[in-house]
């Protein structure tokens, strides 16, 4: 079975549970992909997703998707596959991959924020915020002292912030709408709308229906302390 799709972020919302809870949610258009290439060592399978112009494309791919006979699509990505015995090449792949419950790593390019400061970028906590101190929110001295006596690599400084490849770990599927290639995530997911994502099934959390409800656990009281208080009368 294919690990993941490719998808596209569409939006966020809100959804309610059945007991009223507000669950903040990503809409994602989850396929359909289709399967460009079958790979044995090791398995693995490519999907393609995203139908567009063939001049929108390169001529490597135009002439792999004119041999398979496939439509030209945007994006092909490589899944990991535990067999692939029950797919061919040019194979629609749905959104009923995953199932309500299961849990899913997604990841993606973050949104760009441009060229940031050191507070913003790294958290800083600044300087004195005295007057006078001249020192709220710049860098300060970056140099070692005379060994070695160079700015060491990977100190924090301000530059470009975002646009870079981001994953998320075991989010939650809550609905999943076949006919309209929906897939409703609890919580949020990297990049902003119409940018293009990575589904994964989680290898850290194992599906969990969405009807089983976490047992509550009985409170424990010490039995020294509730015997002291009924000897001082406080308890009964």
């Amino acid at each position: 079975m294919i690990s993941g799709l490719l998808g596209k972020k569409l939006k966020m919302t809100q959804i309610f549970d059945r007991d009223g809870n507000i669950i903040p949610v990503t809409v994602v258009e989850a396929g359909p992909c289709f399967i460009v290439k079958l790979i044995d060592l090791p398995l693995k399978v490519a999907l393609g997703f995203d139908q567009v112009k063939e001049s929108r494309i390169d001529k490597p791919r135009q002439g792999l998707f004119k041999k398979t006979g496939i439509a030209p699509l945007r994006i092909i990505k490589e899944f990991k596959s535990s067999d692939n015995k029950n797919y061919k090449v040019g194979q629609e792949i749905k959104v009923d991959l995953f199932k309500p419950g299961e849990y899913v790593d997604v990841s993606g390019i973050s949104i760009g924020k441009g060229f940031q400061g050191g507070m913003k970028r790294w958290n800083w906590s600044g300087g004195p915020a005295a007057h006078g101190s001249m020192h709220h929110r710049r860098v300060g001295s970056i140099g070692a002292s005379t060994d070695p006596s160079r700015v060491l690599r990977g100190t924090h400084m301000p530059g470009h912030m975002g646009q870079c490849r981001v994953t998320v770990l075991s989010l939650r599927v809550m609905a999943v709408d076949l006919e309209n290639n929906l897939l409703v995530i609890k919580g949020a997911v990297p990049g902003p709308k119409n940018s293009f994502l990575e589904i994964n099934k989680s290898r850290r959390k194992a599906f969990r229906s969405l009807d089983e409800r976490k047992e509550v656990a009985a409170i424990k009281r010490n039995p020294m302390k509730q015997s002291k208080a009924k000897a001082a009368g406080k308890g009964k």
